[in-house]
């Protein structure tokens, strides 16, 4: 008797793809078996509905990104550390999987993100708790956290939406210095 684990790892890579391409919405069950090279009905051995395989997808992967971030920021001495650390895992993840990045913070996030409870491990959240104690250190001029936090994500996310769209040739990885400067920019001066 098979597991099915790689039928099941490749129902969740066929997807990613297929949910960042189309949308989650516009993605059908018969789209990923087809895209998937099974059966429909392999499909329901693996997950109850196409809500259930998107949250799936989305809460284990964000909850796996957002304790990383979390155990990143604990190793290092100060705010500005901590942030680059965070960014610099950002960049990583689009270089090594532009998809899952994509699916997380681009496209599912905002469908799915509200689906998530206060007792999950949150990637802004963690963010804004590291913005918060540099403030609480005098690192950071105070401020509101969440506005500061903001302004972080949004110019990495900016930066993920450009390469996206090719429009620019460098990885995230190489832009990280430039990606932190400007992050530290914002918050930090």
């Amino acid at each position: 008797m098979r597991d099915g684990t790689k039928t099941k790892e490749s129902i969740d890579r066929t997807s990613l793809r297929l949910f960042v391409e189309k949308g989650v919405a516009e993605t059908t069950i018969r789209d990923i078996a087809s895209a998937a090279g099974i059966a429909e009905g392999t499909m329901y051995r693996h997950y109850a509905s196409k809500d259930e395989l998107a949250w799936s997808l989305f809460s284990k992967n964000f909850t796996a990104l957002s304790r990383e971030l979390d155990r990143l920021q604990k190793e290092q001495p100060g705010t500005r550390e901590k942030i680059e650390a965070m960014i610099r895992c950002f960049c990583t993840l689009f270089d090594d999987d532009p998809i899952l990045f994509s699916y997380l913070c681009l496209h599912a996030l905002h469908g799915q993100i509200g689906k998530m409870t206060p007792d999950r491990p949150h990637a802004m959240e963690v963010l804004i708790k590291v913005i918060d104690g540099g403030m609480d250190r005098g690192e950071i001029t105070k401020g509101n956290p969440t506005v500061a936090a903001s302004m972080v994500m949004g110019i990495v996310l900016q930066m993920a939406t450009s390469k996206v769209y090719g429009r620019f040739d460098e990885s995230m990885t190489d832009l990280a210095d430039t990606i932190v400067a400007a992050s530290w920019r914002v918050v930090g001066e």
